[in-house]
């Protein structure tokens, strides 16, 4: 079976009214088939995606302690040769200034985002247009 609702041809004593009514009940049944193939494929890639986030949170999470052994390293490498104190708080001015840079530019770039999926928006209307000249 293909997905496509199986009928009996059309016989030459059918009225009109029985045709529309087999058209509209294949056309409705196909879609419920169509919807149920989309919901699966989408559950299946929702899998795959959550497995794939969990690994990039691990990562995240290693990335971090990474950023925060890497620091206190340099920390303790500058407090050889000044008072420890002095040394984290240039350690602490670094990340302040790499945190500001990062913020700035992902402010920029927030800016530049538009949320409305202009896509689809005009998808629709064109969907709308033809459904709209199909019916005139």
């Amino acid at each position: 079976m293909t997905g496509v609702p199986e009928s009996t041809p059309p016989s030459v004593d059918q009225s009109m009214g029985e045709l529309v009514s087999k058209l509209t009940t294949d056309l409705s049944e196909l879609t419920r088939k169509e919807l149920a193939l989309a919901k699966a494929e989408v559950q299946e890639e929702a899998k795959k995606a959550g497995k794939a986030a969990g690994m990039l949170g691990g990562a995240g999470f290693a990335g971090w302690m990474l950023g925060l052994f890497a620091s206190l390293t340099v920390m303790w490498a500058l407090g050889e040769v000044m008072h420890l104190a002095w040394a984290a708080l240039i350690v602490t001015a670094i990340w302040g200034i790499a945190a500001a840079v990062l913020f700035q530019a992902g402010r920029q770039r927030l800016k530049q985002v538009d949320p409305m999926p202009e896509q689809a928006v005009d998808s629709i209307k064109e969907d709308a247009k033809w459904l709209t000249a199909r019916n005139n």
